[in-house]
């Protein structure tokens, strides 16, 4: 498949497609797994200022959509709620979001995050201050909204990207007005992060009820 890529870039993408491919061996075709691997390829190139670690982000983007695929398919099952963040650049309020639910509830819920106009990288302060916590957003790196995570989520949450997230039914939608960190010091993005960890517990609360 043909992406413009480097070289090198693809030789690494072609072993991705392989371990995915063993992978998910009988739930998806090793067509649907190269094309989802190099658009995932493409999709991150588009906003990435550094590419040395793009086509390891490209991997595990990938793996998380066709995870995704999978549940929203019913080919794998679906043992815990998914939720699934969403802002404009997830560079901030989904990024804390995402972690701070996982934090809470660790292997009893699965959680994803997106950007309608994803950024170039998580917010230098969001990632000091969720350290500050105790939460390590070290590996975290802004995604596109696709599709697959939408249909696979059963909490649908948005966070200032209007009608950014297609419609399902089924699924619970909410839309929380908070402010952006992106242009914020250190003592805002602490109260951000305040704020959204009110959401987030009460959020968390109900899904457990």
């Amino acid at each position: 498949m043909s992406t413009g890529a480097p070289l090198l870039d693809t030789h690494v993408l072609q072993h991705a497609v392989d371990d995915l491919s063993h992978k998910y061996d009988g739930i998806f075709s090793a067509e649907t797994i190269e094309r989802c691997v190099y658009e995932s390829y493409t999709a991150l190139s588009r906003t990435a200022t550094v590419r040395e670690y793009l086509v390891i982000l490209a991997e595990r983007f990938a793996a998380s959509r066709l995870r995704a695929l999978a549940l929203a398919d019913g080919r794998i099952e679906k043992l815990v709620p998914q939720v699934l963040f969403v802002c404009v650049h997830n560079v901030g309020r989904s990024q804390i979001a995402s972690a701070l639910l996982a934090h809470y509830g660790g292997t009893e819920v699965e959680v994803r995050s997106a950007g309608s106009l994803p950024g170039a990288e998580v917010h230098p302060l969001v990632v000091t201050e969720l350290h500050r916590r105790g939460i390590d957003l070290g590996g975290a790196f802004p995604k596109p909204l696709t599709d697959d995570v939408v249909r696979a989520a059963d909490y649908v949450i948005t966070m200032g990207c209007g009608d950014a997230c297609p419609l399902y039914p089924g699924k619970h939608y909410y839309d929380w007005e908070l402010s952006d960190p992106s242009e914020e010091d250190s003592d805002a993005v602490r109260e951000i992060v305040d704020a959204i960890d009110v959401h987030v517990r009460a959020l968390w609360t109900e899904i457990q009820n």
